[in-house]
Parts: structure tokens; C-alpha cells; sequence
């Protein structure tokens, strides 16, 4: 390209730039006006535009990219049910939203629903409009809907050390002294992460080189953000080496980024069917490879319960209280801010250790 065509370029692309901003504001103080009451939409003209832009433009980022989009999705659903009946979606009157959920629990089940009442608050939230999902109508719509549907909760199977070792098994060739391939080191090393660190999905595929401080005696893993943590405030979560080298996290870690040859950015990355590396895994990446070595390995749950990478975290803290672990330190290492939630799990590990059969004189 000759000089003077890359100036031509050059001033085209801050155009661009120059236009997308403007857009993009122009959306932030429509945005604003909306989140005004009539008597004071003058406001976001006045002197007190640029701050309430800036107000705005904190509100979108209250949430995580990921449940924003969520929410966009569900969101913009329910407006286009809305246009199409000519119903007013903000504010929505709770007999509309009571009528919308009415048709869609023929599709949908409790936890899809309650994601519409959370998508449809948030964004009732940050237009500054007053609305509560517990308004007496909608309440009492989901209410019967929920009995009418009566679907059975199914909990994510708690995947212990057991079925880990089961899933290992199948990340190795079975041809003896054959090298296991990139999808094998890859596999082994996100099963263990994610099993010994407790981890959410979403936290195991945000994992960067950056983030990983190995030792001989363990990995230090930093977690920039997770789902109780939309602040961002970080945690450190540290993983010790296994007793076995087939089943040490620090072992299969190390040995995964020496053969990939990753030394930054994301630790687990997709891989082609040739093996060729990709970009970052997503967290339906890690439940389809835990379907993909489940199914290689056999691996069925029980009925009534589901298979899910979450039950490699819930597996981790019903074993860490078999073994004797403390709540403090279970909620320590998982990040649970609530003891309720960690209760639940210790009940669970109770219902597993002490069944009541063992009273009796058989």
C-alpha cells in the first residue's frame, strides 16, 4: 500500500471510530432519558448530562458480559411479545408479565422462567423504574405454574475422586508406551484443575498463564472474577500436588502447557480434530468434554440427578467433608460467601457417610 493510500486509510478508520462513539453515546443519553421521569428529563440536556452518562454507563456493567447477554437475550424476547401485542414492556404491568410467563411455561421449565423475572427486573432497574418480581400477581401465576409443572429438580451428580480417576483413565492412549495426544494432556489437566480447585466452569476457561503460579509443591491459581464475586475483587485459590503422578493436578497442569506451548493468555484452548490449538475454551467447551470422556469412560449417574462440570465442584466439597474438612474451610477454598450454601453440601456428605442401615443388626 503506498503512502498516501494508508493516510486515506488511516483517516477512514478514525471516521469509523469517530462515528461508533458518537452512536454509542447517543445510546447512553437516550438511555438516561429513560431512566429520568418526565419532570426531570430535562436533566439529560442540562449540566448533569455528562454525569448521568457516566451513571449509565456504570449500571451496564453492574453484571458480569456473560449475564448481561443472558439477559439481553430474554429480554429482548419478551419486547418483541410485547411489540407484537401492543403491550408496554417498560414499565411492564404485572398482569403482562404474569400473561407472558403463562405462555411460556409450555416450553420452559422453573429456572428458565425465573432467569425472564431476573432479565426483566434488571433492565426495569436501570431505567429507574420501580418494579418487584414479588408483585402479588406474578407471584401467584409462578406459583401455579410451578405446581402444574411439577418437574423434579435434577442436582448436578457429585463426580468424586472415583469417577475423576475413571475420567483420567480414558485420557490416556490405550496403546502402551504411545504419547497421549494434546486433547489427552488438555482433558487431564482441566478435569483435575477443576475437581481439586473447586472451580466453577466459568472460572476454569478464564484461567490465563498470568493467572498460574506453579511450585513443586502446588499450583496457585489467581481467580479474577466468578459468580459471587461481581465486584471483582479476586481471589487465590491453591491446589496441592497429588500423592500419584497420574492423578497429581500439578503434574498434568505442566505437562499440558509444556507439550501445547502456551506461555500466555488463556491455559485451556479448543482444539481441532487434527490437534491444531485455538482460542479460549468456553464453558460449554468443558461440559462437552466431560460428556465426550464419560461416555468413553462409561460413566453413568444415578436417576434423578444430571451430569454437569458443576458436579466435579460439588464433588470436590462433598469428599472434602467426608474426609473431616471444616466449614471454614470449605467455604475458604470454594469461595461460597453463604453458610447456607455450604450446608447443603455438608448435609449431602452426611446422607452418604451415615445411612441409618448401618444401625441395624445385618
Amino acid at each position: 500500500m503506498k503512502a498516501g493510500e494508508l493516510v486515506v486509510a488511516e483517516t477512514a478508520l478514525a471516521v469509523i471510530e469517530r462515528d461508533a462513539a458518537a452512536r454509542a453515546t447517543r445510546r447512553l443519553m437516550e438511555q438516561a432519558r429513560e431512566a429520568l421521569p418526565p419532570e426531570l428529563a430535562y436533566l439529560a440536556d442540562g449540566l448533569m448530562a455528562e454525569a448521568i452518562v457516566k451513571a449509565v454507563e456504570f449500571s451496564r456493567h453492574s453484571v458480569s458480559e456473560t449475564t448481561e447477554k443472558i439477559y439481553a437475550d430474554d429480554w429482548n424476547a419478551f419486547r418483541a411479545w410485547c411489540a407484537e401485542r401492543k403491550a408496554p414492556a417498560l414499565p411492564a404491568h404485572p398482569v403482562v408479565v404474569a400473561s407472558y410467563l403463562s405462555e411460556r411455561s409450555e416450553k420452559m421449565g422453573r429456572s428458565g422462567l425465573r432467569l425472564i423475572l431476573a432479565a426483566i427486573a434488571f433492565y426495569h432497574r436501570r431505567s429507574g423504574h420501580p418494579w418487584t418480581s414479588a408483585d402479588p400477581t406474578i407471584s401467584t401465576v409462578m406459583r401455579s405454574i410451578l405446581r402444574k409443572q411439577q418437574r423434579p429438580v435434577r442436582p448436578a451428580a457429585a463426580l468424586a475422586s472415583d469417577e475423576i480417576i475413571k475420567l483420567l483413565r480414558v485420557c490416556t492412549p490405550k496403546k502402551k508406551g504411545a504419547e497421549p495426544s494434546l486433547a489427552d494432556l488438555r482433558d487431564r489437566a482441566l478435569l483435575l484443575t477443576c475437581f481439586a480447585g473447586g472451580l466453577r466452569r466459568s472460572e476454569l476457561v478464564a484461567l490465563d498463564v498470568e493467572d498460574l503460579k506453579i511450585t513443586h509443591d502446588g499450583i496457585k491459581l489467581k481467580i479474577r472474577r466468578s459468580k459471587g464475586d461481581q465486584e471483582g475483587e479476586g481471589a487465590v485459590v491453591l491446589i496441592g500436588s497429588g500423592s500419584r503422578p497420574e492423578t497429581c493436578p500439578v503434574k498434568a497442569m505442566r505437562d499440558w502447557l509444556k507439550a501445547s506451548a502456551i506461555t500466555y493468555g488463556p491455559v485451556f484452548r479448543r482444539l481441532t480434530a487434527a490437534g491444531a490449538i485455538e482460542g479460549r475454551l468456553t464453558g460449554n467447551g468443558v461440559w462437552r468434554v466431560l460428556r465426550r470422556r464419560a461416555a468413553q469412560a462409561e460413566l453413568t449417574v444415578e436417576e434423578g440427578e444430571r451430569l454437569s462440570p458443576h458436579g466435579m465442584r460439588a464433588g470436590y466439597i462433598t469428599e472434602a467433608y467426608l474426609n473431616g474438612a471444616l466449614d471454614e474451610q470449605v467455604m475458604a477454598h470454594a469461595r461460597q460467601k453463604s453458610i447456607e450454601t455450604t450446608r447443603r453440601y455438608r448435609n449431602r456428605a452426611k446422607t452418604v457417610a451415615a445411612s441409618p442401615t448401618k444401625l441395624l443388626n445385618l
